[in-house]
């Protein structure tokens, strides 16, 4: 099965390329195979058969070493080029970092400078040079692209390169080996290379399997792109998401995705948090916001998954600690855990004794409280409490909020 372009480079892939990939990439110290573990947590809540491909725990956290491998060695290894470009904001960095290093050729990675430090720090440990260039991804392929253009770098592109889909496809033949049963295969989008190479695997391999697109709502352009037929981009994205926050496909992925992909459905920030979380405390795995995304659409309504039998993957692992704070304050203040209390009062002694210990008597924990007197809404001798409790949740939570009120306290939840 093979997908053809109509652009002037006049672009092939088939699955061949994803079979040379294979040989490319055996050598578990390039490319380990990644485990397959069931959730019956997850089945209880979809009321599927849920198997979690965990390709989060991949040397550097993610797949991005597949497809960069492979493009290194096809097409620079062997040639007169000695450096590779890439620009990324963190899982493609340490991809092509690491497979540069394990060819011996160098790597110049133009990440911008709202990267994740760790992600940063990787990339170097990994053999990368570093440069910080611009405040998004596009700004730092612009960078990228001018160095390769500027000297004889080769350009290692995340996403728009049949020989980085075909790596990655590597990843669909290792699923499909896992569970040739599997009935629905859930992917995380960001440019599409990723799904494009699973989904032409799955089309060889599999081809009645589902296939099934998860972009945060807060970077979707493929939605807009096959609704106009031809790749639409943001200006900019907003998503804690920052593995799929790419802002745009190309014409090669999107050629793929509209032959080879089943359904498209996007998750919100709040909805990839709860997921973040729940693989946390339930499969006691840490997985980036883009790695969650698959979860995220199973756990809500984006996606059916009863009675079938579904794959999502965890695509990458590299969650920043400041941003899993981040993520576990959103997470736990949607199931009320962590509790934002308002109380007006006569600022008078013994008010803040009282009401904690109203809050005390329902073995809530109080992690701070402020007095706030400036409310132009307050009265002279008045004064705001704001709390921030942790409770067990949401039962918990009201059963406070109504105690604090049978005392003629004025309380407001101000989390939102």
């Amino acid at each position: 099965m093979e997908t053809q372009m109509t652009d002037n480079t006049s672009k092939r892939l088939s699955f061949s390329d994803i079979e040379q990939a294979i040989e490319r990439l055996d050598d578990p110290e390039v490319v380990k195979r990644t485990p397959v573990e069931r959730s019956t947590s997850l089945d209880d809540r979809t009321g599927g058969e849920v198997h979690l491909k965990m390709e989060h725990l991949q040397w550097t956290g993610s797949f991005k070493t597949r497809g960069a491998y492979n493009k290194i060695e096809r097409d620079v290894v062997g040639t007169d080029t000695d450096r590779v470009v890439a620009a990324s904001a963190g899982n493609h960095a340490q991809g092509v970092a690491l497979a540069a290093t394990k060819l011996n050729i160098d790597s110049t990675i133009v990440m911008p400078k709202t990267a994740p430090q760790t992600k940063i720090d990787a990339t170097r440990g990994y053999g990368g040079e570093v440069e910080l260039v611009g405040q998004d991804f596009r700004e730092a392929m612009n960078h990228a692209q001018s160095l390769a253009e500027e000297g004889s770098a080769e350009l290692i592109h995340a996403y728009d390169d049949p020989a980085i889909i075909a790596g990655q496809g590597t990843l669909g033949v290792e699923m499909y080996e896992d569970l040739p049963s599997v009935d629905t295969v859930v992917v995380p989008i960001g440019g599409g290379g990723l799904i494009s190479g699973i989904a032409m695997a799955f089309a060889e391999l599999s081809p009645e399997t589902r296939i099934v697109g998860v972009q945060a709502t807060g970077a979707a352009t493929v939605p807009d792109s096959l609704d106009k037929g031809i790749p639409k981009t943001l200006d900019s994205v907003d998503t804690i998401a920052d593995g799929i926050a790419t802002g745009g496909i190309s014409e090669l992925t999107l050629s793929i995705i509209e032959n080879h992909v089943d359904e498209i459905v996007t998750v919100t920030d709040s909805e990839i948090a709860r997921a973040v979380l729940f693989l946390l405390e339930r499969s006691k795995q840490v997985v980036e916001g883009a790695g969650a995304a698959s979860v995220a659409a199973i756990m809500g309504e984006a996606l059916d998954v009863e009675g079938k039998t579904v794959m999502p993957l965890l695509c990458g692992g590299n969650l920043d600690m400041t941003m899993l704070q981040t993520v576990l304050v959103h997470a736990l203040t949607n199931r009320e855990q962590l509790l934002r209390l308002r109380v007006r009062i006569h600022d008078q002694p013994g008010k803040m004794q009282e009401v904690s210990g109203i809050i005390a008597n329902h073995g809530a924990n109080i992690r701070n409280v402020r007095h706030d007197r400036s409310a132009p809404e307050l009265d002279v001798g008045e004064a705001y409490l704001v709390f921030q409790v942790e409770t067990s949740g949401a039962g918990q939570a009201r059963n406070i909020i109504r105690s604090i009120r049978s005392r003629s306290y004025e309380v407001i939840h101000v989390n939102a």
